[in-house]
C-alpha cells in the first residue's frame, strides 16, 4: 500500500482514468507509472471500474497510489476500499463519504469550489480538498481562496492543461488532478507513446 501523501510528494499529480470501458485502465496506469507519475484514480462512472481496481491493486507497481474517483455514496466508498482503493475522490461535498472514508481508514478528497464548501468538508475530516471545477476560476481563484485559508491543501481538478499545470502549483496547489489533457485517448486503447510524451511534458513543466 502506498500512501497518497507520499506519492504526491514525489510527483504532485493524480491522473484521472475515465472511460466507457475498464478494459485499458490497468495498462494506462502502468504506462503512467513508467512515465514517472505515482497516483491514479479509477472513476466509478467507468463500467467495470471496481473489477479493474481490484485487479490493479493486486498487481500495481511499487510506489503507485491507487484511488477511486466519482465516489458519491458511503456504499460506493465501502466497495471501492474493499476492492483496494487507498483514497476516495468525490465530485461534490459528499460529507457522508468523508465520514465513511475516515471510518474505513482511508483519505478522502471531496470536491468543493466555494470557501464555504471547502471549510465544510475540511471540518468533516478531509485532509485534502479537490477544487472543482478548477478551470472556472483558474490559478487566480486558487490563490484568492488560499489567502484566507492558507492551511487547506487544495487539489485543483478539471480542465487543467499540461501548459497550465505549473501556474496552479505556483499559486499554491498541493497537487493537481488531471484527466483528458494528460490521459487523452489512452483509456480507450489509444497511443501509449503519445501518453508517455504528454506525461514527460507535464513533469518537465512542473519540475522546471
Amino acid at each position: 500500500m502506498t500512501d497518497l501523501t507520499t506519492a504526491l510528494a514525489d510527483t504532485p499529480v493524480i491522473a484521472i482514468l475515465r472511460s466507457g470501458s475498464a478494459r485499458h485502465l490497468t495498462t494506462t496506469a502502468d504506462t503512467l507509472h513508467q512515465a514517472g507519475l505515482r497516483a491514479v484514480e479509477f472513476t466509478l462512472t467507468t463500467p467495470g471500474a471496481l473489477d479493474a481496481l481490484r485487479e490493479y491493486a493486486g498487481s500495481k507497481p511499487s510506489g503507485m497510489a491507487l484511488g477511486a474517483g466519482t465516489v458519491i455514496t458511503p456504499s460506493q466508498a465501502h466497495r471501492a476500499v474493499e476492492a483496494g482503493a487507498t483514497y476516495l475522490i468525490t465530485p461534490a461535498t459528499c460529507l457522508d463519504v468523508v465520514v465513511e472514508a475516515r471510518r474505513l481508514g482511508v483519505l478522502a478528497l471531496p470536491g468543493a469550489f466555494t470557501p464555504s464548501e471547502i471549510l465544510s468538508v475540511r471540518r468533516a475530516g478531509a485532509s485534502m480538498v479537490k477544487l472543482f471545477p478548477a478551470s472556472v476560476g483558474g490559478p487566480d481563484y486558487l490563490r484568492a481562496v488560499l489567502a484566507p485559508l492558507p492551511d487547506v491543501r487544495l487539489v485543483p481538478t478539471g480542465g487543467i492543461s499540461i501548459e497550465q499545470a505549473p501556474a496552479y502549483l505556483s499559486a499554491g496547489a498541493a497537487a493537481l488532478g488531471m484527466g483528458s489533457p494528460l490521459v487523452g485517448d489512452a483509456c480507450e486503447g489509444g497511443d501509449k507513446d503519445a501518453l508517455r510524451e504528454r506525461a514527460a511534458a507535464l513533469l518537465d513543466g512542473i519540475r522546471a
